[in-house]
């Protein structure tokens, strides 16, 4: 899951980072990025990550900057639009016993949207990271994130999030995770 898994409970889940979705979306290299910097910034906090890739088969694999981010975290394959609709995910999650989910990819207004209220109906802590997701039409994408909001979903830049796990500058990982942030910009 990741290097060292420090924060149990907590999941990162990357979604759908394929190149046919990535090239379709507004901000494409922004949302790589962005989503980079929070597999790192999780793995270097001890949160268990996973990627999803919607039907690889047909659309290929994640891309190569999302891979290598992502170091030696499960990549599963799914055709629902919710990730916890797919048996695989679902079953990593109570493996896991995870209970806040994090959640960066594409696209907003359909796989991050569902897969953030599938977790709410299972019992879990949504937080979406604002700017490590993205759209093909950002008012879509916009609307789905205020709706979440009105559901319990956090949504919250992923330098909030990420700080905030931080807690303060005494913490390990706090130099390593400003140099990314700075990387990632």
């Amino acid at each position: 899951m990741s290097e060292t898994t420090t924060i149990p409970g907590a999941l990162l889940l990357c979604l759908d980072m394929q190149g046919p979705f990535v090239g379709a979306v507004e901000g494409p290299a922004e949302v790589t990025r962005r989503c980079a910097l929070a597999l790192r910034a999780a793995r270097g906090v001890g949160i268990a990550t996973v990627l999803t890739e919607q039907a690889p088969e047909k659309l290929g694999p994640t891309i190569p900057e999302i891979a290598s981010a992502a170091g030696d975290a499960p990549v599963l394959t799914k055709s629902t639009f919710s990730a916890l609709a797919t048996p695989a995910v679902a079953e990593l999650i109570e493996e896991l016993e995870i209970e806040h989910l994090l959640i960066c990819g594409i696209e907003t207004s359909i796989c991050v949207y569902q897969t953030a209220l599938e977790a709410l109906n299972r019992d879990l802590a949504v937080t979406v990271l604002s700017d490590a997701v993205s759209a093909r039409r950002p008012a879509d994408a916009a609307t789905a994130l205020t709706a979440l909001r009105g559901h319990g979903v956090h949504v919250l830049p992923l330098e909030s999030v990420f700080y905030a796990l931080l807690h303060d500058t005494s913490h390990p990982f706090f130099k390593s995770f400003t140099q990314l942030v700075k990387s990632h910009a």
